[in-house]
């Protein structure tokens, strides 16, 4: 039985809305962090972004009057903060400077296979389901399914270093982002609420560091930003941070890691599907196939959970 002595109970509802927030609001962000970084180059927008998200919550946090200094929460927060949102977030943004955002989403979907491999205190009982195992090689499967012509379209046959190394990034980020998430689950400390606020706020404090030891502070100005590229940073605070990170790292704490990283499979069905729906985009039988496939994924990995409750 996976992960079930780690799991806090929830009432169904919420772990309903959190699992549409993460899946819903991360698909939709891709499209916000492309626009956003049109104007915000990539360090300085995931600085600014997570610093306002971060104080936002921590402001949350005081009228609530939650605890907002417990050392060994400060702790957790700092790693999962770095891991997570500065290591794992920012290599996507990164490469995506370099890579084909659909590549970055096949490899990005790679997530709870990840998971599955460095979740020690429950590696014999996820091997040891068909259920799980099923899911997540066939979530990988929809996902090539679903960018198969994209992935195509865009090879060369020469393959630079840079983009080497922008797929090593890309593989590197994906497992601190597994990493974080284990830690978090297993090692969160108080209020998850105001741990999400500090993860975010250290996250902000390395992306300030490298914006500044890279010049990227020093060639921006913040009179050149256009309407478009605001509102996008308001988006991916409001509703990518505020709602979809906190909603993250809380499911964390009532369900299987495996569970929650199946957003890995989700959110690009999000994002192709808000192109066809409003940005004028155009959908194949092959990819109607991928995204059927991703979703039979993940009612896979989730059966067993179904089956005992």
């Amino acid at each position: 039985m996976p992960d079930t002595i780690h799991n806090k109970p929830a009432s169904l509802i919420k772990v309903i809305i959190a699992f549409a927030i993460i899946y819903i609001v991360w698909g939709s962000t891709y499209f916000f962090v492309q626009a956003a970084l049109r104007d915000f180059p990539p360090f300085v927008l995931g600085s600014l972004r997570f610093l306002a998200s971060g104080f936002i919550l921590l402001a949350w946090c005081v009228v609530r009057k939650y605890k907002l200094v417990y050392r060994p929460q400060m702790k957790t927060s700092f790693i999962v903060g770095n891991l997570l949102l500065f290591i794992g977030n920012g290599s996507i943004i990164w490469a995506e400077e370099t890579l084909p955002s659909s590549l970055v989403a096949v490899l990005i979907s790679s997530l709870p296979l990840w998971i599955v491999l460095f979740d020690t205190r429950n590696r014999k009982a996820n091997f040891s389901s068909r259920y799980i195992l099923t899911g997540i090689f066939t979530g990988l499967a929809g996902v090539v399914l679903l960018f198969s012509e994209k992935i195509f379209s865009n090879h060369s046959p020469g393959t630079g270093t840079l983009q080497i190394v922008s797929l090593l990034v890309v593989v590197a980020g994906n497992i601190c982002w597994a990493l974080g998430s284990l830690y978090s689950k297993y090692n969160a400390r108080g209020n998850t609420t105001v741990g999400a606020a500090w993860q975010m706020i250290f996250a902000a404090l390395s992306f300030l560091i490298v914006s500044f030891s890279t010049g990227e502070v020093s060639h921006f100005h913040f009179h050149e930003i256009h309407l478009r590229a605001w509102l996008s940073v308001i988006y991916l605070v409001t509703l990518g941070s505020l709602a979809g990170y906190s909603a993250y790292i809380w499911l964390l704490q009532v369900r299987s890691a495996t569970q929650v990283s199946t957003n890995a499979y989700v959110n690009p069905v999000v994002a192709v599907l808000l192109g066809v729906f409003f940005g004028g985009e155009t959908i194949n039988g092959l990819q109607i196939g991928g995204l059927s496939v991703i979703l039979l994924s993940v009612f896979i990995i989730n059966f067993e959970k179904y089956k005992r409750t």
